[in-house]
This record gives structure tokens, C-alpha cells and sequence, in this order.
């Protein structure tokens, strides 16, 4: 006991070091949790080799309260996993130890500090461990009293119980005090406890500074079966340094010299070479056994085949192949296609109903254990999510995301419906990929793709059937793109993609009745744009026009233009710039003007102003021309 108090204060100290070193930071927030993981690290509960930190058999930690990272590097620190001297370096320009955790710490699972996702994210760990690689690893997550707020820590509360995730504990720092003022339950933990209860959780309450109770708790977690445990702890927010304790207008501050000095004095006798040990895991044989691969769909051309159904037949092909893919859908599994997989491979498919935020979040989980999650629900619904998204990236996640019912062609569900923001948001996420595919033999082969590609990426299927374009041997490539009409006579280019990729096609048959001749490009990977082939089509037919089922902004016409950027191509952009409504997907095309007709109407203006001095100066500026 002596060892663990002795450890405690060290602890306490190295915050306060640390913390006033940087001149910033959260020291209140860190000591309030001191106790509980001194006990957590060095009372032999956690099982982690400091020595191979991405051993799969480790414990997991997870401080979705990230605020408190002065704690988390100095649990390491009086480990022995760091020195004194780095954690000196906190919040340090090129410093492992950032203001928040990243993976820049090699015992970090994944950035934390955009509050409400830690729990989820153990989730995704937890299901790992207990359903796939069948581990003894269990995952620790740190909760701060203030983030419970947030309602993805409740739909975290319900998928977990849910799958029964015994090797999943959570512990809440209940230290009344957020940011600004008291927290919505302040110091009434029993309220608190009664909350995370209705959900199905075994609830154990505590002193969150007194060892013995803690070391109660945590033996008490040891012996629950088929139940998450959720350790509830009433803390002090400063907790052994009086001038802060649950003081109001503490929250991010650190402390003068002086204030340092003086709380150096109250945490009295300091056993600076004191030192924890954090205990090894068991070592777990851990074999995955691939089932018969399954070769691709014999797809015949002019077959109708809506894209999310070939994400489907490609999906099984991968999980076939790959034994780390996994599936998370969000209860629209019988219209993205995940559905396959479910029933071809139930033990590696994970529903988590409607809970788009969790399901991002355990995604990420499940990437930092070495699987390779495939993310499906509507693509509108994505954008609830994207908090969990942007998460990700910093996460270097290996989550591939699939968004069906994308854009005004889903027809009559109405606008709730319509992912129209969707490829504007991955786009902004750095490094991912975004695909989509216009026929069934360009999502298989680049569902494929994406499973090889090691980040994120976004596919966008289609709701309708649409016609095969493509041999089953073609070819698709990250940043390619595929001229499906073009002839020397070309005196227009017409980039599409998905259903307008179809409008394209049509505009094309129209006008060459009239002895119009266009140029049209499939652009299936709309991040990284295919450059090159976007270049030569303007050197040879002078104008290109983008037709896209997706909001102007973050669009394909603006990743074409900005590829394009100084380079002198012109740029027209068709897009969805009315407030939709039902209707039917052709009504819906028109009256956005992305349809055959539109285009048609759109090259023959293009054409006709070629004859004005003030080319690309239109009346109707739908078809204005862009010089970039």
C-alpha cells in the first residue's frame, strides 16, 4: 500500500512539473484521477509490456478525458517506459508527448480529446479481443464526468452491453467540475451510477482516492461475466494541492513557479526513484483461418445492377480473401448490401443499429488492432458522424467507409435522404481516397482497391440499378479515371461519375444525332483526381464540364478545378444547387439540371459563346467557365 501512495504523490508531482514546464495544460484535470490509476497501473490489474507496446495480447488504455494527458505520460514515466527528461518535453514542438495523446506515444491507442469517443473506441478493441482474436486482453477507458453529456457515450453504453463485453471497463472521474462551471450531476454519483445501470452495465461506485476501495473495485471487475463493469469514482478536480482543489476556474491552467513550488511543499515526502512495475500479459495463440476465396461476379455488359448491391458480392470477396476485414453497418444492412456479408461471414459482422457516431468510433478500434473495418450506412448519415471521422484521420485509421443512397436519384424518400454533402467531407479528410463507382465491375474492383489501401477511404454507391459498362478484366486504379467516349473530333469534354456518369452517356447519343461529338470521362476516383487524363482532354477539345449529383461546394467540380489549378483548363460545373424534394429520380435530375437534357442545353451554350469576344461571360451562370 505504502509503494502505491509513495507512487501516487510521485505521480502528482510529475503533473505539476510537467505541466508548469510546458506553461500549459490540465494539471487539475489529471489529479483528480491519480489514485485510480496508480491502482489501475501497479496493483496488477493492467497487463501491458512497456517493451512491446503493440504486443496484441496487451491491455488496452484508453483517456477519452485526453485533457488529462499529463497523467497518462507520467504513469509511463514512474514505469520506466520514459524518462524524467521527456516528459519534461510536454506539449513541446516535435514532442511525443502533444497536448492531447496521439499515436506519436507509442502507448497511445488512439488521439483522444475531442470528448465522447474513448468509450466507443474501446468498444471496437473489446469486440476484437473477445469475438475475433480471442484474446485475454481487456480495455481500460478513463471517462471525465463532463463528457457523459455527450449522447455518443450512451450509444457506446447500449452496443456495448449489448454484445456483452465482460473485457470492456470504464471508469468515471466524478470531479464535479467541467471547464466552465459544475457538471450537469456535480459530485452525485449515485445519480450518475443509476444512469449508466439502466443500460445494462454492472455499476461499482467508490472513493476515487482511496486505494483499498479502488483496489476492491477493480478485483470486483475481475469476476463479472457477459456484463461491461463501469467503475464510478467521486474525485477531487486539484485533488492534493489545496488551493485547487474543487476550485471553479482551474480547468486548463497551469501553475507559476511559485504556485509550483509552494504545492511541491504540500505533497510533502517525494520518493523521486520510486518506480512502478506494470505486470506482462499472457501470451495468446492467435490464428485466423481464411475461408474459400470467392472469385468475382461474371457481370455481362448492359446488365442492370445497382453499385451498393456489387459493394455487397465485392464484400464477401474480400472477407473471403482477408481474414482482419470485418463489417459494421448501422441497421441498413438490407439496403447497403452488407447484408452478404453478414450472412456469408456472421462472425466478423458487427450491427450497430443506429448509432453512426459509435460505429465510426469502434471502427477506429478495430483498425487499431490490425482489422480492416468496411463502415456502411446511408450516405447522408455520415455527416452525424463526422466528429468521429475527422478523429480518424489523426488516428491514422484503416476505416473504409461506404455511403449508399447517395445524391437526388434516390427519388421519393425526399431530402433527409440525399447524401448531398458527403464527398465534400471526405474530401477534406487528409490522405483518404474517395471512389465511385458508376457500374458493378468498377465498385468490385475498387472495393478491392480500397481494401489493399492502407487509410481511408470513402466509396459512394448508387440506390438505382444502373447498366454494366465494363469487361470483368478492367482495370480501376487509385487517382485513375476511364474515357468512355472520345474520338478526334471531340469538341467537348463531360466529366461524370456514378448516375451522371448515365446522363453523360445519354447527352452524348443526343447530340451526336446532331453531329455534336463530345468527349466523356468516367471520373471514379474523385480523390486523387486522374490529372493527367483531365489535361489532355482539354488540350483537345478546349472545355470541360463537370456533372455531379453532390452540392457545389466540396464537390467534384471544385477537386477537378482544384486539380487543375494554373493550369488555363476551363471548368463548367452542373451540380445540385436547388433545395430537393421528392419526386422521381428523373424529375429530380432535371429540376437540379444534372440531367441528359441539362448537359445537352449546357454544351450547346458552351458552343455558341465560343463565337463571343467575351467567351465563358454567360447570362445564366449555372455554366459560367472558370479560367484557373
Amino acid at each position: 500500500m505504502k509503494n502505491l501512495q509513495d507512487l501516487a504523490t510521485l505521480l502528482r508531482y510529475f503533473i505539476l512539473q510537467s505541466t508548469t514546464q510546458a506553461g500549459s495544460g490540465h494539471p487539475t484535470s489529471s489529479l483528480s484521477a491519480v489514485e485510480l490509476m496508480t491502482v489501475l497501473f501497479f496493483s496488477g490489474f493492467l497487463r501491458l509490456d512497456i517493451n512491446e507496446p503493440e504486443n496484441p495480447d496487451n491491455d488496452r488504455i484508453i483517456f477519452s478525458k485526453g485533457h488529462a494527458s499529463p497523467l497518462f505520460y507520467s504513469l509511463f514515466a514512474a514505469a520506466g517506459a520514459i524518462s524524467v527528461e521527456e516528459l519534461l518535453t510536454l506539449r513541446k514542438f516535435g514532442s511525443r508527448l502533444e497536448g492531447h495523446p496521439t499515436n506519436a506515444f507509442p502507448y497511445t491507442q488512439v488521439p483522444t480529446g475531442s470528448l465522447g469517443q474513448g468509450l466507443a473506441v474501446g468498444i471496437g478493441t473489446a469486440i476484437n479481443a473477445k469475438y475475433i482474436d480471442k484474446t485475454a486482453s481487456v480495455t481500460y477507458v478513463l471517462l471525465g464526468d463532463s463528457e457523459i453529456a455527450e449522447g455518443s457515450v450512451w450509444e457506446a453504453l447500449q452496443i456495448a452491453h449489448h454484445y456483452k463485453l465482460d473485457n470492456l471497463i470504464g471508469i468515471i472521474d466524478v470531479n464535479r467540475l467541467g471547464q466552465s462551471g459544475e457538471t450537469m450531476d456535480g459530485h452525485n454519483v449515485d445519480v450518475i451510477a443509476k444512469k449508466v445501470a439502466a443500460f445494462g452495465w454492472e455499476v461499482i461506485t467508490v472513493d476515487g482516492h482511496s486505494i483499498s476501495e479502488i483496489q476492491n473495485a477493480f478485483t470486483k471487475t475481475q469476476q463479472v461475466k457477459d456484463t461491461p463493469v463501469m467503475i464510478v469514482a467521486k474525485t477531487v478536480k486539484g485533488k492534493g494541492v489545496s488551493f485547487l482543489e474543487d476550485k471553479q476556474n482551474w480547468h486548463g491552467k497551469a501553475l507559476s513557479q511559485e504556485q509550483f513550488h509552494e504545492a511541491v511543499k504540500e505533497l510533502g515526502n517525494i520518493q523521486y526513484d520510486c518506480r512502478g512495475t506494470i505486470l506482462k500479459p499472457e501470451k495468446t495463440k492467435v490464428s485466423h483461418t481464411s475461408g474459400k476465396k470467392i472469385t468475382m461476379t461474371g457481370y455481362q455488359k448492359n446488365d442492370l445492377i445497382a453499385t451498393r448491391k456489387a459493394y455487397g458480392s465485392a464484400l464477401v470477396r474480400v472477407l473471403s480473401e482477408n481474414p482482419n476485414a470485418v463489417v459494421l453497418d448501422a441497421e441498413t444492412s438490407n439496403s447497403t448490401f452488407s447484408i452478404k456479408a453478414k450472412e456469408a461471414f456472421p462472425s466478423r459482422y458487427f450491427e450497430m443499429y443506429i448509432a453512426e457516431q459509435t460505429m465510426v468510433s469502434v471502427a477506429a478500434g478495430l483498425a487499431r488492432t490490425g482489422k480492416i473495418p468496411f463502415i456502411s450506412t446511408f450516405a447522408a448519415f455520415f455527416s452525424r458522424a463526422y466528429d468521429q471521422i475527422r478523429m480518424s484521420q489523426y488516428a491514422k485509421s484503416n476505416s473504409k467507409f461506404v455511403g449508399s443512397h447517395a445524391g437526388v436519384s434516390i427519388g421519393e424518400d425526399g431530402s433527409s435522404q440525399m447524401g448531398l454533402e458527403d464527398i465534400a467531407m471526405f474530401r477534406t479528410i487528409q490522405g483518404s481516397v474517395i471512389f465511385y463507382p458508376s457500374d458493378a465491375v468498377s465498385t468490385e474492383k475498387l472495393v478491392e482497391k480500397a481494401a489493399a489501401y492502407q487509410g481511408i477511404v470513402y466509396i459512394r454507391t448508387t440506390r438505382s440499378d444502373t447498366k454494366v459498362l465494363y469487361g470483368n478484366d478492367e482495370e480501376f486504379v487509385i487517382g485513375g479515371s476511364k474515357t468512355v467516349r472520345s474520338s478526334k473530333n471531340d469538341v467537348l469534354t463531360v466529366i461524370g461519375c456514378g448516375i451522371t456518369l448515365y446522363e453523360a452517356l445519354t447527352a452524348y447519343e443526343i447530340l451526336k444525332k446532331e453531329g455534336i461529338i463530345i468527349r466523356v470521362i468516367d471520373l471514379y476516383s474523385v480523390k486523387p483526381v486522374d490529372k493527367k487524363s483531365l489535361l489532355k482532354a482539354h488540350e483537345e477539345t478546349k472545355n470541360l464540364i463537370t456533372v455531379e449529383d453532390h452540392y457545389k461546394e466540396g464537390g467534384i467540380g471544385e477537386a477537378v478545378i482544384a486539380t487543375l489549378v494554373n493550369t488555363g483548363a476551363k471548368v463548367h460545373s452542373l451540380c445540385v444547387s436547388k433545395t430537393p424534394k421528392s419526386g422521381t429520380p428523373a424529375q429530380l435530375l432535371d429540376f437540379e439540371e444534372i440531367s441528359a437534357n441539362a448537359i445537352v442545353k449546357a454544351v450547346k451554350e458552351i458552343l455558341k459563346s465560343r463565337l463571343d469576344a467575351n467567351a465563358y461571360l454567360l447570362d445564366d451562370n449555372r455554366y459560367a467557365t472558370r479560367t484557373i
